[in-house]
């Protein structure tokens, strides 16, 4: 039943990056990750209350609640990242490097939940990142083509050298990177500190105590920064893309917890990380990114990795 559940995650989890696109064209992405995390909360609580996870009775160790907590902000990191990535480079490059956290996770589960690995793991952790390195091999852009000479040496239009200006927006072009990076380990420590919190309680209980945790955080994140203003300014349309891809990540949310409740994190996590071939199918249909033939020989490298991965458990 846990890969059923495993599987729900993924296809919500691809919908989300799409959705979550659509609504930060304009509006700030840590604004937009605060305000979509309201309704992932009210998503989480309303299922705990339906489904009777919560009873006067409920006991929940300190233990528990320290692991859910370090989850959440985990968590919370991993999105202000995540979200970041995307607002600033094409999803067919962030989401791939994010998905990459498999290979960290697998890694993790070995170390701190004693999961064991196999050759079988391990060839399949080598053709996942094999293909994470396939599908985010830098593409010359137009701007590119602009910076750099025939001969690849970085020249001006007019055969000058670049300026400092032109410099600084290619750094800020490529610090996407660095944001998706972040956002696939965070997003590894959540995995692992998730199955250790949701050992001894209910797994919608315990999404809703880390989401309550990511909130905090995110809104946070949100008044520091004074970004707090910008909320008015948010375009209607925006908002309702926004909202959707926190309704869409509730029901991740409370499918891949469920599924790492019962299931290994080494097979769970990857399973769900296959939600990358929902997003690209759609960032081709929604955005027109296209794939090149390098990236869609990475595609198959991650997929197949995947596959076999949860076909020897």
């Amino acid at each position: 039943m846990w890969i059923l559940f495993a599987v729900g995650s993924s296809f919500f989890a691809g919908i989300t990056a799409i959705l979550a696109k659509r609504g930060i064209r304009k509006t700030d992405s840590d604004v937009a990750t605060a305000i979509r995390t309201v309704v992932v909360l009210l998503f989480a609580w309303l299922m705990v209350f339906v489904t009777g996870a919560w009873t006067a009775d409920t006991y929940i160790s300190g233990k528990t609640l320290l692991f859910l907590v370090l989850s959440g902000l985990a968590t919370g990191a991993s999105w202000l990242c995540y979200f970041r990535a995307l607002q600033k480079g094409d999803i067919n490059k962030v989401v791939p490097i994010d998905k990459s956290s498999t290979v960290l996770t697998i890694l993790l589960a070995l170390i701190f939940l004693h999961e064991g690995i196999t050759w079988v793991k391990g060839i399949s952790i080598v053709m996942i990142g094999v293909g994470t390195m396939l599908m985010i091999t830098k593409k010359q852009t137009a701007d590119d083509q602009e910076l750099s000479g025939k001969d690849g040496k970085h020249m001006s239009t007019d055969g000058g050298s670049v300026t400092k200006k032109q410099r600084g927006m290619r750094l800020l072009h490529g610090s996407w990177l660095l944001y998706a990076v972040l956002s696939a380990v965070f997003a590894s420590l959540t995995a692992i500190l998730g199955k250790v919190g949701i050992s001894d309680i209910n797994s919608n209980l315990g999404t809703a105590i880390r989401t309550t945790v990511v909130l905090v955080m995110a809104w946070l994140m949100v008044f520091v920064s004074g970004k707090q203003h910008e909320i008015k300014g948010i375009e209607k349309k925006e908002l309702l893309f926004i909202a959707l891809s926190g309704i869409v990540t509730g029901a991740s949310w409370l499918c891949y917890y469920r599924a790492l409740q019962d299931g290994p994190a080494s097979v769970v996590v990857p399973i769900d990380k296959l939600s990358m071939l929902i997003t690209i199918a759609f960032s081709g249909i929604v955005f027109h990114e296209k794939l090149t033939k390098r990236a869609a020989v990475g595609v198959v490298c991650i997929t197949a990795g995947t596959l076999l991965l949860a076909m020897n458990f």
